[in-house]
């Protein structure tokens, strides 16, 4: 691969992927080669608008557009909606292609192992696409973590959301029916909540999951009035609220809250006790990058209860094209993936794990087998 351009190609061409091609563009190495996306025509006008007019796209599914083998495809983006994530993925890891899989991993904990077995029986990487691991903030946060300045971590309060933020109109409604997104701001921003301090932490196991979930503001019509389009509430099949009572190894609580929609301006900072220190991270709408605010560590110096305030870091990085241009350096490399799958399927565990928790409206222990 090193004297020549890797071959990319993408599956579903909706919102997301416009952030993903951004960026393949600015890279000499790469050349966009194919595209696939169940709505006729949507491929060819998606690429059209970067100027692309020689991508193969007139194929009816990923499955036609992956059997090509004319394509000789090294990686491909998939940015699909959530239920179809599973199938793609495996599809073209069964091909022999790499994969940049955009979050959720997908929708439900058994999908995420098929993933991670078809990954390990095909050889390739799939990376998933947590852009904000590559934000300084965010890198800040996990440096504080694992100096040890906090002590033993024994209970998180996190989350965060939005008091009105339901990706849907009229015309978009993807994100909200089950058939296709089957979660909601669990998987869109939850997912991040928890990557940001997980992977500070090392990614411990979660034990036992008390999970809630309701969708009272989705379901009302007179949330859409304002868009004009009342007729939405009706489509509306997920979450817009979760919250979770996660029991992890290690003797860990996490107190976990998310929203889409929700009658206060946040549903509180992000908390991290520990037995030497506290810190405090202001809450964000998603946790997509940066945050709003400094980061406090509560502790006690010379004898004296104290707080030192920490500034977030000054940076232009692109954390977007972080994520692609590591994913690529991974495939031509023979590297590891960026954002393993070995990570985010404990992610996936307590996503999936606080979805069926609310469905039984009981506690449940949570089991990951080895793959």
């Amino acid at each position: 691969m090193e004297n020549r351009k890797l071959r990319v190609g993408i599956i579903g061409t909706g919102g997301i992927a416009h952030s993903h091609m951004r960026q393949y563009v600015k890279f000499d190495d790469v050349e966009i080669v194919a595209g696939a996306d169940l709505v006729p025509g949507k491929a060819k006008a998606f690429f059209e608008e970067f100027g692309l007019t020689d991508v193969k796209c007139d194929y009816k599914d990923h499955k036609e557009m992956l059997d090509d083998e004319s394509l000789k495809l090294d990686a491909v983006s998939i940015c699909t909606y959530n239920r179809q994530h599973m199938p793609c993925t495996v599809y073209a890891l069964k091909k022999g292609v790499n994969v940049l899989l955009e979050k959720p991993m997908c929708v439900e904990l058994e999908e995420g192992l098929e993933i991670m077995k078809a990954e390990k029986e095909s050889g390739k990487i799939v990376s998933i696409g947590f852009q904000p691991r590559f934000d300084p903030s965010m890198q800040l946060v996990k440096k504080i973590i694992q100096s040890g300045v906090l002590g033993k971590i024994y209970y998180i309060q996190t989350g965060g959301g939005r008091r009105r933020g339901i990706p849907a109109s009229s015309i978009k409604t993807t994100f909200i029916e089950d058939a296709t997104g089957g979660i909601g701001a669990l998987g869109d921003i939850g997912c991040y909540s928890l990557d940001m301090l997980l992977n500070a932490l090392g990614y411990p196991k979660p034990l036992t999951i008390t999970g809630y979930t309701s969708n009272y503001f989705s379901t009302n019509p007179k949330t859409y009035e304002s868009r004009g389009c009342p007729e939405v509430a009706k489509k509306f099949e997920v979450d817009d609220f979760g919250a979770a009572f996660i029991r992890m190894e290690d003797d860990l609580i996490i107190d976990f809250r998310i929203s889409w929609a929700i009658n206060i301006d946040t549903p509180g900072d992000t908390l991290v006790l520990g037995t030497e220190g506290g810190l405090r991270i202001p809450s964000t709408d998603c946790w997509n990058g940066r945050i709003n605010g400094s980061l406090k560590i509560y502790h006690e110096l010379a004898g004296e209860q104290t707080v030192t305030e920490i500034p977030i870091p000054q940076s232009n990085v692109d954390c977007v094209e972080q994520k692609v241009r590591s994913f690529l350096d991974a495939v031509r490399d023979g590297g590891e993936a960026p954002v393993p799958t070995s990570q985010i399927i404990i992610n996936q565990a307590i996503l999936s794990g606080i979805k069926k928790s609310a469905e039984l409206k009981e506690e449940i222990k949570v089991e990951i087998p080895e793959i």
